[in-house]
C-alpha cells in the first residue's frame, strides 16, 4: 500500500439484543436473519448490521423452545451507543391465560441504554419490557394481540393499538407477536436502505408477503370466537364458501330455520357482532386477498367478494381499512 493510500473502514449499524431466560428465540433470530440477509445485498460503502446479543447475567440462557443461546457479551461490557436496541419478549401461560414476563434486570438495563439508542424496536411481549423501562411513554405501540389489554392497563401513558402488525412512533417501533418480528425488521431495513432493498430480502427469504404495518395481525375469521353450536358452525362455514350469495339476515335465518331476530341474537352471542357486520368483514377479507394475489379489476373483485359494486368496495375499504382498493393493492400486492 502506497504512502498516500487511505484505509476506509466499512461503517456499521450496531443492533443490541438483550437475552434472558425463557426469551422467545424467534424474536431474536428472526430479525437477525433479516439483518444478515441485508448485509449480503448492501453496497460496499453501506453500513453493515452488526447484531450483538447481550446477556443480562453471565452464561447461556435457555429460550422458550429449549434452545440454548450464548450471548456475545454482557451488559457490563457494553459501552457503545446502539443504533438499534431490539427488545425481544417472553410470554408465560398462567392459569390458562397468556402473561408477559417482565425481567427486571432487563428493564434496568433498558433504562440505562434506551435513552442513547438511535431507535427502539420492541418485538411481541418485548413491548411490556420497553414500557416498564419508560421507553414507550407518550408513544403509540402494539404487542401480541393476547396481551394488548394488559399493556394498556399497566401503562396508561402508552397509546396501545391492538390490530397492526407493527407501529412506528418517532424513534420507537413495536410489533405484534412472534413472526411479526421479521416484518418489523424488514421495515427497519426499508427505513435505512429503501423499500426495494427490503422487498429483495423478503423474496430471498421466501417471506410470502411483506406486510406493512397497517395490515391486521390476523384475518377476519380468526378475529371471531369459534362457534359453540354445531348449526352455527355449519352456517359460518357455508358463509365463507358462498360470499357472493344472498347473505341477508332473512336468507341466513331461512337456512337455519329461525327468525331473523333470533339469528341476530345467536350471532351477537357467538361473535359479538351482527350478521351483517360479520358478513361484511368476511367479504372485505376476501376482497383483500383478491387484490393482493390477482390482477382482477375492482369491478370483478367487488363481484367475487359479494360486495356487489365498485362503490360499495370503495366505501367499506375506506371505513374498515382507511384506504382505497387501489392504494391497498399497491402496498400489499403479491401478483406480478
Amino acid at each position: 500500500m502506497g504512502k498516500g493510500d487511505l484505509v476506509t473502514a466499512v461503517p456499521s449499524h450496531l443492533v443490541l439484543v438483550p437475552l434472558f431466560e425463557g426469551v422467545d428465540a424467534l424474536d431474536v433470530t428472526g430479525p437477525a436473519e433479516v439483518f444478515t440477509m441485508a448485509n449480503l445485498l448492501l453496497a460496499p460503502e453501506q453500513a453493515r448490521y452488526e447484531v450483538r446479543t447481550v446477556g443480562v447475567r453471565p452464561g447461556a440462557v435457555r429460550a422458550f423452545s429449549g434452545i440454548r443461546l450464548l450471548p456475545d457479551t454482557t451488559v457490563d461490557e457494553v459501552h457503545e451507543r446502539p443504533d438499534t436496541l431490539l427488545v425481544p419478549g417472553r410470554m408465560d401461560i398462567v392459569d390458562g391465560y397468556p402473561r408477559p414476563f417482565v425481567d427486571q434486570d432487563v428493564v434496568a438495563w433498558l433504562r440505562l441504554v434506551g435513552g442513547r439508542a438511535g431507535r427502539i424496536a420492541a418485538v411481541c411481549a418485548g413491548s411490556h419490557l420497553a414500557a416498564e423501562a419508560g421507553l414507550l411513554d407518550g408513544h403509540r405501540a402494539t404487542t401480541h394481540w393476547a396481551t394488548v389489554e394488559q399493556l394498556a392497563a399497566a401503562h396508561p401513558t402508552v397509546e396501545v393499538e391492538s390490530d397492526p402488525i407493527f407501529v412506528r412512533s418517532g424513534r420507537v417501533w413495536t410489533s405484534a407477536g412472534i413472526t411479526a418480528s421479521m416484518d418489523l425488521a424488514l421495515a427497519l431495513v426499508a427505513e435505512d436502505h429503501g423499500d426495494p432493498q427490503a422487498l429483495r430480502i423478503a423474496q430471498l427469504m421466501v417471506m410470502y408477503l411483506q406486510r406493512p404495518g397497517g395490515q391486521s395481525q390476523f384475518s377476519a375469521p380468526l378475529a371471531f370466537a369459534p362457534s359453540s353450536r354445531a348449526d352455527m358452525a355449519d352456517l359460518r362455514r357455508w358463509i365463507v364458501e358462498h360470499l357472493d350469495a344472498d347473505l341477508s339476515v332473512t336468507a341466513l335465518a331461512g337456512r337455519l330455520a329461525v327468525s331473523p331476530r333470533h339469528l341476530a341474537r345467536l350471532f351477537r352471542a357467538e361473535t359479538g357482532t351482527t350478521p351483517g357486520d360479520y358478513v361484511e368483514a368476511l367479504r372485505v377479507e376476501h376482497a383483500r386477498r383478491l387484490l393482493e394475489r390477482t390482477s382482477l379489476s375492482s369491478r370483478a373483485v367487488a363481484g367475487a367478494s359479494g360486495l356487489g359494486s365498485v362503490e360499495t368496495l370503495h366505501r367499506v375499504f375506506q371505513s374498515r381499512l382507511g384506504t382505497t382498493p387501489g392504494e391497498y393493492r399497491k402496498r400489499f400486492t403479491t401478483a406480478r
